[in-house]
């Protein structure tokens, strides 16, 4: 609140955005006359309205800002007439449409994992109480409350895709709304709306990011949500699952679902959620130990976000590739002479193919290597009795 949400939804509007306010539907479902307002009415009182029968919304304001338990009230109230006047806004955009909901309890209300992107508009607290006290008029005390009601920096940060900090004057932050708009939604709208994955360059190694781990967890929650139902547990895997090892900054993740049939259901779901399907790869390379082809058959899709490189891997419950995939990351976070012997293969292979157009050589120069620890790290497991957690 007060961070300049509006502004930098305005600003994507006028480059396209189709936008959906939150607040002012917030409004629109307790105008005189609706059910909304007569359910206020009925939980708070009278108090609540103003002389002309309107809603009073700095007597409400007052009491629930300052009550947890009648904010929960009140939210129970407007939140889901707000949520279904928001789904028959979006379900009427244009299917090309770059859909934005400006809404201010994203990340309380658990939403972020409905959308393709949850964008944080961020302000330091005392900024946001004197642009509330000076712009809008909120009282200094009423400002404070309702601010600390809402999400932590900490959550906050933890739902972004995209952080944009809005501390200084507006015009400083608008060229940065601009090459979000053009460096990453258009092509991500694209990339959903024809099911293809985000382009990508050459295989490039990095050092660790901390990021990473937070990356995936958001990447694990729209998988959730998108497989519903069908999936059985989704991980964080690959070099990027690893603490201290580097990697290519590809947020890797496993599905594990009860049947390639289920895997098969899910490609509509998971492609509109923005993970399309590659139906070029259906199998992992067996081991030598096991050299069935059709135990090491999968699914895979890639992540349509030009700003979030990602690979979903789609495996079947109890077969040896679902297995291995959570084996090798454990084994590697337990020894670290396999994980630097792994990082040392892995950068000498990337500057050999440093400019390769795809990463197909890459992954297949690896295989010796990983046929070796496939057994190493199976010895492990036996020796340490590991299991899937």
């Amino acid at each position: 609140m007060g961070s300049g949400k509006s502004t930098v939804a305005a600003r994507l509007a006028g480059l396209g955005a189709v936008v959906i306010d939150a607040d002012r539907i917030a409004r629109e479902v307790v105008e005189p006359g609706t059910d909304g307002l007569a359910e206020v009415v009925a939980g708070f009182g009278d108090g609540v309205l103003a002389a002309d029968g309107s809603l009073d919304r700095a007597a409400l304001a007052g009491i629930v800002f300052h009550d947890e338990s009648a904010r929960l009230r009140l939210n129970a109230i407007v939140h889901p007439r707000v949520g279904a006047r928001t789904a028959e806004l979006i379900a009427a955009a244009p299917a090309d449409a770059i859909v934005v909901y400006d809404v201010p309890l994203l990340v309380e209300n658990g939403m972020a994992p409905g959308f393709h992107l949850a964008i944080v508009v961020d302000a330091p607290v005392e900024e946001r109480v004197r642009r509330l006290v000076t712009y809008r008029g909120v009282p200094e005390q009423d400002a404070r409350a309702r601010i600390a009601a809402q999400a932590t920096d900490e959550q906050r940060r933890a739902a972004a895709d995209v952080w944009l900090d809005n501390s200084g004057p507006p015009d400083q932050l608008l060229p940065v709304i601009d090459a979000l708009w053009t460096d990453r939604l258009v092509p991500f709208e694209a990339n959903v709306r024809l099911q293809r994955r985000a382009e990508r360059g050459p295989a490039r190694m990095t050092d660790p990011r901390p990021d990473w781990p937070a990356d995936a967890e958001r990447l694990i929650n729209r998988v959730r949500l998108a497989a519903t139902g069908r999936a059985l547990r989704v991980d964080h895997i690959g070099s990027t699952s690893v603490p201290g090892l580097a990697a290519k900054d590809i947020i890797d993740l496993q599905l594990t679902v009860g049947s390639l049939a289920d895997a098969d259901a899910l490609a509509t779901p998971l492609a509109e959620a923005g993970f399309a399907p590659l139906t070029w790869i259906d199998r992992d390379n067996p081991k030598p130990s096991d050299p069935d082809m059709t135990r090491w058959l999968k699914r895979l899709h890639a992540g349509s976000d030009p700003g979030r490189a990602a690979n979903l891997h789609i495996r079947v419950a109890g077969l040896p590739n679902q297995r291995f995939a959570l084996l090798f990351r454990d084994w590697l976070r337990a020894l670290p002479a396999e994980r630097a012997e792994y990082e040392a293969m892995k950068r000498d292979v990337a500057e050999r193919f440093a400019d390769e157009p795809t990463a197909a050589e890459y992954a297949e120069t690896k295989e010796p290597w990983f046929d070796a620890a496939f057994e190493r790290a199976n010895l492990w497991a036996e020796d340490t009795g590991w299991s899937p957690v």
